[in-house]
């Protein structure tokens, strides 16, 4: 299991608009980012968590090949406003969309164009499936269980993923789950968090360092995290200018938890 992370920025990107401190004027690419994406791919499988406004431009180097799901976290701008700009990957058939209940009806509101009998030419052919809590959800050779983070006083979906072992859907076990992927956290439940505990590889949101924020976790916090889960590894992304330079970051991460950056992949 493969994945790239195609975006690592909070709301704003990477550089943020307006400003002209030392990370939004770095010439070193890990230092430019998109809105928060990952792409995570198999040998028979490839699905998208979140699909910011910047996922054409996110898409674009990679192979045009089908998309088989798209998990979201919840229905805020940056993490589902690129949806539209799927449309061209509907020539391999509608694009399945799954997601909590809230953000499910969200789309409908904020996208109504693409639902009805009577469709305009040319929208994208959505199917839209709501995810229950703990219940795992099999794409092709790939195992999804929802989990439940809190964005300040929102509930949003965390998703631990899994790899079926020899491609059966029978072994999906979340005993030691191999992949954990959370953003826009800043608590979570003792009761969520066993789902997780002695994840081989952790994706958790670190906003900056030192300034406290209400909705999302500093890089401290997340390394603390990081800790009570017992991650093998621990990759930060949804970062803000102010995490400062990339190349500053080695010396205030321990070895294990480090900056992800845009255009990374790594083997799961």
């Amino acid at each position: 299991m493969r994945v790239t992370f195609l975006g690592t920025g909070t709301s704003g990107g990477v550089p943020s608009l307006g400003c002209d401190c030392g990370v939004c004027r770095s010439k070193d690419p890990r230092d430019k980012r998109y809105r928060s994406v990952a792409l995570i791919e198999t040998e028979q499988t490839r699905i998208l968590i979140d699909c910011g406004p910047d996922i054409r431009e996110q898409l674009m180097p990679l192979p045009f090949e089908p998309i088989d799901a798209i998990f979201l976290t919840h229905i805020h701008y940056d993490h589902v406003a690129g949806i539209d700009d799927l449309r061209p990957f509907c020539i391999f058939g509608p694009i399945k969309i799954y997601a909590n209940k809230s953000t499910v009806d969200g789309l409908h509101r904020t996208m109504p164009y693409c639902f009805g009998k009577h469709l305009y030419p040319g929208v994208p052919l959505l199917q839209l499936h709501s995810l229950s809590l703990h219940r795992k959800k099999i794409v092709g050779d790939l195992c999804i269980t929802p989990i439940e983070v809190m964005h300040d006083k929102l509930p949003i979906l965390g998703f631990v993923v899994n790899q079926l072992s020899g491609y059966s859907k029978k072994d999906s076990s979340d005993s030691n789950p191999q992949l954990v992927y959370i953003t826009d956290m800043k608590t979570i439940a003792l009761e969520e968090l066993e789902y997780i505990k002695g994840a081989k590889t952790l994706i958790v949101n670190g906003l900056r360092f030192y300034k406290m924020h209400h909705s999302h976790q500093t890089a401290e916090e997340a390394v603390e995290f990081a800790r009570k889960v017992g991650s093998h590894r621990s990759f930060l992304i949804h970062m803000s200018h102010d995490i400062g330079l990339h190349a500053d970051s080695f010396s205030r991460l321990p070895e294990d938890i480090r900056l992800a950056y845009d255009g990374l992949s790594i083997e799961v």
